[in-house]
């Protein structure tokens, strides 16, 4: 649930929170087990043991959860960043630099070559913050292409699939294709419903499709450079931290899909020179709690795999 509600929000990666959580290498290996192999595993063996070699109750778990949250819980995340940006920015900011200190903590290997993957990934990272987003197409390739390279920015941690959607132009158009289908589901107009199942199932095939694709990289990294690949991901939460930083200076706007002006471009400014309330203390004690969560949800795991 927590995956889910990150990957609606611009600058927080759902990848982030599976390295936060403890899952990601599993989700990584998972997603690269499910394949067509999995029907004539069925026939062969039945249907108990074919579940269990894609590893499918964790699949179900994650994907259910995933789901509930962008179509319910998103929407508290959503109005707290609209009324309360500073305090959630910062809670995310602690989340992050703990992520960073304990996944860097699991590189083994600090060699030249490491350091160099750690700069790239950083570099990268922050690049993608500070692009400027385009205007939001509606072509159906589009919204498949869409889907094909966000799912791959939502599984890297540090690079948020939401951002990518807002780079490319898309994130309006998918949020309101989502808000659509709950719609037409609730009021069970099948023509609002039809034109949003549409338009979700072109974004997901794409997304399954990058899913797939990307999952035998990362695996593959993890199994043959797992230190270069841990020192690349470290960077990518290094570079994003430009986007979760909690004071920003408002550039350009932008209407979202519930037609309110929301920010478009913002620069990263220090605590003083933010216009208002910069709540800094109660910013910087929501870092602390942040950084203390994934401390402790670091030090339970180490207890509870003992």
């Amino acid at each position: 649930m927590a995956m889910g509600a990150a990957d609606v929000v611009p600058g927080v990666s759902g990848g982030t929170i599976a390295f936060i959580s403890g899952i990601y290498q599993e989700l990584v290996d998972t997603i690269n087990k499910v394949d067509f192999g999995f029907f004539s595993s069925w026939k062969k063996n039945g249907f108990k043991i074919a579940w269990e070699q894609i590893n499918g109750s964790f699949l179900l778990a994650l994907i259910s959860g995933i789901a509930i949250s962008i179509l319910t819980f998103s929407k508290v995340i959503t109005h707290l960043l609209a009324t309360q940006p500073i305090l959630v920015w910062s809670y995310f900011f602690g989340l992050v630099i703990a992520s960073i200190y304990f996944v860097g903590k699991q590189i083994s290997n600090r060699k030249i070559s490491t350091l160099l993957f750690f700069a790239i990934g950083t570099v990268i990272s922050y690049y993608i913050t500070i692009v400027e987003p385009v205007a939001s197409p509606d072509s159906y390739f589009y919204l498949f292409l869409s889907g094909f390279i966000a799912i791959i920015a939502m599984i890297l941690p540090g690079i948020s699939g939401a951002f990518i959607l807002l780079l490319m132009g898309s994130y309006a158009v998918v949020i309101g294709t989502i808000n659509q289908f709950r719609e037409g589901l609730l009021q069970w107009n099948t023509e609002i419903l039809g034109q949003a199942v549409i338009k979700l199932f072109l974004f997901a095939t794409g997304a399954i499709l990058g899913l797939k694709l990307f999952s035998k990289v990362l695996h593959w990294m993890f199994d043959k450079q797992r230190n270069a690949t841990l020192a690349l991901l470290c960077g990518f939460m290094l570079g994003s931290l430009n986007k979760v930083w909690p004071w920003k200076k408002i550039i350009s706007t932008r209407i979202d899909s519930h037609g309110k002006e929301v920010p478009f471009l913002e620069k990263s400014i220090l605590p003083q020179n933010f216009e208002g309330d910069n709540q800094w203390i109660i910013a910087v004690v929501l870092m602390v709690i942040g950084f203390l969560t994934i401390f402790i949800l670091e030090k339970s795991a180490s207890k509870f795999s003992k």
